[in-house]
């Protein structure tokens, strides 16, 4: 059996510059930069390449989103650092970490979301009238699986994770096929 690839949509890192920020500063100096301290206390600064928003807090920490990639998440926030010092803050840069990773995968086919409940209950949430998508819950692993046949997984900080609960769950979802797609 063929297991549809789960991309990779989101990375969410996080990064400690290991020195008090000052935002204002940052902001007035620095490019690509949005801070309105009445609405949300971090300052967002964002890059091009890779494409990623940056939340940096004054306390020198980072919480970083948008890369594809382990890789190109540590790069970005790499950059970020780089930013900082740039504009006279001696920013270290330290404890990186994968928060949490987001991928998603097309099946190609159509999903009885109610069969596949009914048979999973222990695991299984769907209440269309509130959110069109079942719910599945796994210990490390948050699935959200669309009558389409499209299938958004969250909560670990590992692809292998993803990939492993993917597979597990792929022929369950095989079992609840309504029907071929096409050119979907």
């Amino acid at each position: 059996m063929q297991v549809p690839l789960v991309a990779i949509q989101n990375i969410v890192s996080t990064a400690n510059f290991g020195v008090p920020l000052d935002l204002k500063q940052i902001a007035r100096k620095g490019r690509n930069v949005e801070y309105s301290p009445r609405r949300f206390s971090a300052l967002i600064m964002r890059i091009r390449s890779p494409k990623t928003t940056a939340l940096i807090f004054s306390s020198g920490k980072i919480v970083c989103t948008g890369a594809k990639s382990v890789q190109a998440s540590l790069l970005a926030a790499r950059k970020y650092a780089r930013s900082i010092q740039k504009l006279g803050f001696d920013a270290k840069f330290s404890d990186f970490k994968v928060q949490n990773i987001v991928g998603s995968c097309n099946l190609k086919f159509s999903v009885n979301l109610e069969g596949f409940c009914n048979a999973n209950k222990q695991n299984a949430t769907f209440e269309p009238e509130i959110f069109p998508g079942l719910v599945y819950r796994l210990p490390r692993i948050t699935m959200l699986i669309f009558t389409s046949g499209k299938v958004v997984l969250t909560g670990t900080s590992q692809r292998k994770e993803i990939d492993e609960a993917f597979t597990l769950v792929y022929p369950t979802l095989i079992r609840f096929k309504k029907n071929l797609i096409c050119n979907a």
